[in-house]
């Protein structure tokens, strides 16, 4: 599927933008937004990236997110020592989070599934 640079590019840097000071100045932000809004977003820019780097149909991004988001959520319940060391890297301990809460898939599963709305809205216009 073809998707335009020119949509998706914006849309990520955005996410990037909203979503990373979530996790690295929290101290400046409401305790709600750094709680949820972060995976919220990290979610839906998973999508997003999915969409673009894999060029997959909007459902088949979606349930490949909501597969990969449930994944590493789920990985949080283990704390091997080689998975505790990966996650002692700042970069790594983003992306594979750190321990397992519950209201992560919520999260997830909201911002996947509004990633996947604004993708519909964006294929649509496109083939008009």
């Amino acid at each position: 599927m073809q998707r335009n640079l020119k949509i998706y590019i914006p849309i990520i840097l955005l996410l990037l933008a909203l979503g990373l000071p979530s996790r690295t100045i929290p101290q400046f932000f409401p305790a709600w937004y750094v709680t949820y809004a972060g995976d919220f977003l990290w979610a839906t820019l998973f999508f997003f990236l999915y969409c673009l780097v894999f060029r997959l149909t909007t459902w088949q991004a979606f349930w490949i997110t909501l597969a990969t988001t449930y994944f590493i959520e789920f990985t949080q319940l283990f704390h091997p020592p080689w998975l505790t060391w990966l996650r002692s890297f700042k970069l790594i301990g983003l992306v594979i989070g750190y321990g397992f809460i519950w209201s992560d898939i919520v999260a997830y599963t909201l911002g996947i599934s509004l990633g996947a709305l604004i993708d519909f809205q964006i294929q649509r216009k496109v083939q008009q």
